[in-house]
C-alpha cells in the first residue's frame, strides 16, 4: 500500500483522533486499561510508520479535558500510569531517533509525578527533528483559543494588530504548520473539540475501524485518499 502513495504530495502534518481503546477492548473481554495499552502500542508503530514516510508533524488526541475529568478515577490513574511509563521508557529512543515531543494543553493540572515525567521528556532538545510528535494531554479545541485570546489581552496587543497569523502564535502548535489531513478511526464522525481553530482548511477522513487496529496500512489508505482530494483551500 505504501508504494501507491506519492512521496510528493505527502500531508506535512497529520492529526489523529485516537478512539475506540475502550471499544476494543470490551469486544475482547479486556479491561479498559488493556484497551488502552493496546492503542498505546499502536501510536508507536503509526507514529515510526509517519517517521519512515517523511511525515513532518504527528497530532494525535490522546486525553481530552472532558475524559479524564469524567472518566473512572480507576481508569485515569490507569492512564496517567502508562502515559508515565511510555514517557520514561520512550523519550530518549525519540531524541535518538530525531523525534521531538510537544504538548499540546495544560497538563500541570496532572498529579506530580505525571507532570515531572512529562517535563522531563519535552525538556531533551532535538535541534533538527525529522518528526515533531504533539500530544493533546488535558486539551480541548475552545479552551486553546481562550487561553489564547486571554494571552493576547495580556500583552496588552491593540485590536487593530490582532489578527489569524497573531492568534496561530498564541495556539499550543505556534510554529507549525495547520494539519492537512485529520484522520477519526472509531466509527465516530466529528472533531470532539480537536484542533478547533487549525482544522479550517483540513481534510476529514472517518474509518469504522477502532484505533487499536487502525495499523500503517489502514494509515496509507487515508493519505492516498487525502491525494485523491481536490484541496481548494477556500478558493
Amino acid at each position: 500500500m505504501t508504494s501507491k502513495i506519492d512521496s510528493g504530495n505527502l500531508p506535512q502534518h497529520i492529526a489523529i483522533i485516537m478512539d475506540g481503546n475502550r471499544r476494543w477492548a470490551a469486544a475482547r473481554g479486556l479491561t479498559a486499561g488493556d484497551g488502552h495499552k493496546a492503542g498505546a502500542k499502536n501510536l508507536e508503530v503509526i507514529m515510526n510508520h509517519c517517521l519512515d514516510l517523511g511525515v513532518k508533524h504527528l497530532t494525535v488526541y490522546a486525553l481530552s479535558t472532558e475524559n479524564w475529568q469524567k472518566r473512572s478515577p480507576e481508569e485515569v490513574k490507569g492512564i496517567f500510569d502508562l502515559l508515565v511509563w511510555l514517557v520514561k521508557n520512550n523519550f530518549q529512543k525519540y531524541a535518538h531517533a530525531d523525534i521531538r515531543l510537544n504538548i499540546l494543553g495544560n497538563f500541570t493540572v496532572f498529579p506530580d509525578y505525571v507532570t515531572q515525567a512529562i517535563n522531563q521528556a519535552v525538556s531533551v532538545k532535538v535541534k533538527n527533528p525529522k518528526l515533531i510528535m504533539n500530544i493533546a494531554l488535558n486539551y480541548g479545541g475552545r479552551d486553546e483559543l481562550i487561553t489564547a485570546v486571554k494571552k493576547i489581552i495580556k500583552a496588552k496587543t491593540p485590536s487593530d494588530q490582532i489578527n489569524e497569523d497573531l492568534i496561530s502564535q498564541y495556539l499550543y502548535t505556534a510554529g507549525q504548520p495547520e494539519p492537512e489531513l485529520i484522520i477519526r478511526p472509531g466509527g465516530e464522525v466529528r472533531l470532539s473539540n480537536f484542533l478547533l481553530w487549525q482544522s479550517s482548511y483540513s481534510e476529514l477522513y472517518f474509518s469504522d475501524i477502532l484505533w487499536p487496529d487502525f495499523g500503517p496500512e489502514q494509515l496509507d489508505q487515508a493519505i492516498i485518499w487525502y491525494q485523491q482530494r481536490q484541496r481548494r483551500l477556500g478558493k
